[in-house]
């Protein structure tokens, strides 16, 4: 076999690089005749600004990567830190002082709880997808434990940027700390009488498994109901080749933890002397308006990591854009919310109710939370005066008419004005916003021709029913799974404490310290409480636990009740 000669000009650049290969490829390239070593510094310059320019490029990615992880982080430390604080405080400010202690530990222990959940169960069942395999559409079913982001965090080489922003701890954490909200709504709903086991199970149960179930349908790529899923019908989302709008979780997070509100008091039944022999509503105030009040303003400004942190990216110009928008939508739908209920108040009773307004603020945040990011401010405007309807329409409802004792107005905050700010993006959805938040996910680039946004801008109503679905399935779901869940636990007689230790307050029979000296254990001696038995009746007379003072609502007919 012959041997290439070599020319003289590869022989001259390879005195100066020293490789064959490349002083072959620099002599093709350039003409050396006058001198190799000018070749060779040409070769190098061009080189180093090809180099500088890829440098550049994925030092430009890893910034913007980094950006939005700590943009996720940020927004979780909002929603954990301000947002469970605020309910905390809410709680124990809503009920009695004598079972404040009792409270405050259970919002505590809902964190906890919800963690071990959802890093075991709970984020592999919302989000688990293993590439190249059949995804499940109902359910998620993989990285249970994280034990894949795990063993790619342990992995020498670098995670691909594909899978980091969609796998990696941020996620979890972010995820995580909206669970948890969903989760310590139940909280308020059964206070001052459900027993602490109970709590610790529900919050279990849910965390791990039945909010994971919807997050998935809505939100994970391969869920049957998420604007995300682009893996059916040539590449449109599965259901109406549309999906649900719902940006940061009205349904998702408020509507399910407001359903599991609902079938918890119900099945708990109301406190002692919450109704009387008639079934006349008796008040019972909670013990420090300046609690609720402190509680209300924290979780005002932890939406601001709840609403516009749902975007998950702000590297780019249009998510800069998207996030602020939410964040203005955000406070104007809970300025108006709580202006609405202060003049309904006022012309009602000509009184002011600071803890009403309070309500109503909550209101127009949690109504806001689907659309905040598809809609414009006046129409923010429109969805916190309508929030404030059905939040002071369900509340009365839940109360008077259902006869369920809610302390803190969970139900009406979350899920009535969960329904309706799930509902309103199917009504003012604006063309324009849907394709820049939803992009080509399910809505197609055809989001206009397609009418595929809010019925009252045109729209073809897809949108309006998917959000009407959305509804329904939560409410299903979620009524099914924890009404069983709380009715399994009366019947075994675990779910309420007894009705002595609920007269004396929790915090004095099951706290080891109570909150405030003296803390309301005189409650026993109060006349409403007592006189739900009857004149001269005892406790012990009519119950052997605690679970049957869930009737107390409701009582007997031999015992004066209906």
């Amino acid at each position: 076999m012959s041997v290439p000669a070599i020319s003289s000009c590869e022989q001259e650049v390879y005195n100066l690089v020293s490789d064959w290969n490349l002083a072959a490829t620099i002599c093709k390239k350039y003409d050396c005749g006058v001198s190799a070593s000018v070749c060779v510094l040409t070769y190098l310059a061009k080189r180093e600004r090809e180099l500088s320019l890829d440098f550049s490029q994925t030092a430009r990615a890893e910034v913007a990567i980094s950006l939005d992880v700590a943009y996720v982080l940020f927004s979780a430390y909002l929603v954990f830190g301000p947002m469970q604080l605020g309910f905390t405080l809410l709680c124990a400010g809503a009920i009695r002082s004598k079972n404040s202690m009792n409270v405050l530990m259970k919002n505590i222990l809902d964190a906890c709880t919800c963690a071990i959940g959802f890093y075991l169960f709970g984020y592999a069942f919302s989000y688990g997808h293993k590439s190249h395999k059949t995804s499940n559409a109902f359910i998620g079913d993989w990285n249970f434990a994280h034990s894949y982001t795990t063993d790619v965090s342990s992995d020498p080489d670098p995670v691909a940027p594909g899978d980091f922003p969609t796998q990696g701890w941020h996620a979890w954490l972010f995820q995580w700390s909206l669970c948890a909200v969903a989760t310590t709504i139940v909280s308020g709903a059964v206070a001052e009488r459900c027993t602490f086991g109970a709590y610790l199970a529900y919050s279990f149960f849910i965390s791990s498994f039945v909010y994971p179930v919807v997050a998935h349908w809505v939100w994970s790529p391969d869920g049957w109901l998420s604007a995300f899923n682009t893996g059916a019908r040539g590449g449109y989302a599965r259901i109406l080749r549309t999906g649900a709008i719902d940006f940061a979780g009205a349904g998702v997070v408020h509507m399910t933890g407001g359903m599991a509100a609902l079938m918890g008091a119900w099945i708990i039944g109301p406190r002692i002397g919450r109704f009387d022999a008639s079934g006349k509503v008796n008040e019972m105030k909670g013990h420090s308006a300046t609690l609720v009040v402190m509680g209300t303003l924290l979780l005002w400004f932890g939406y601001y990591g709840f609403a516009p942190g749902a975007n998950l990216t702000i590297a780019t110009m249009s998510g800069a854009v998207v996030v602020s928008r939410v964040a203005v939508n955000t406070t104007l739908s809970a300025a108006t919310a709580g202006l609405t209920t202060l003049f309904v108040r006022y012309f009602q009773s000509a009184t002011w109710d600071t803890v009403l307004v309070c309500s109503g603020c909550l209101g127009g945040l949690v109504s806001i939370t689907a659309g905040c990011a598809v809609v414009e401010p006046w129409a923010a405007v429109l969805c916190g005066l309508g929030a404030a309807v059905v939040f002071i329409s369900s509340e009365y409802m839940v109360l008077y008419k259902m006869k369920i004792d809610d302390p803190v107005s969970a139900v009406a905050l979350h899920l009535f004005c969960g329904l309706w700010g799930l509902i309103f993006p199917g009504l003012l959805a604006k063309p324009h916003y849907v394709l820049g938040v939803y992009g080509d996910n399910g809505f197609g680039t055809t989001v206009k021709a397609a009418g595929k946004y809010g019925i009252l801008y045109g729209g073809h109503g897809q949108v309006l029913l998917c959000q009407f679905i959305e509804a329904l399935v939560i409410c299903a779901w979620v009524g099914t799974m924890m009404g069983a869940f709380f009715y399994i636990f009366k019947v075994a007689k675990q779910l309420r404490v007894h009705v002595d230790q609920e007269l004396a307050g929790l915090d004095v029979t099951k706290q080891v310290v109570d909150q405030y000296d003296g803390g309301g254990s005189t409650a026993p001696q109060q006349p409403m409480e007592r006189a739900a038995f009857g004149p001269g009746a005892t406790t012990s007379a009519f119950y052997s636990n605690g679970d049957d003072a869930g009737s107390y609502g409701r009582m007997r007919p031999e015992l004066g009740r209906e």
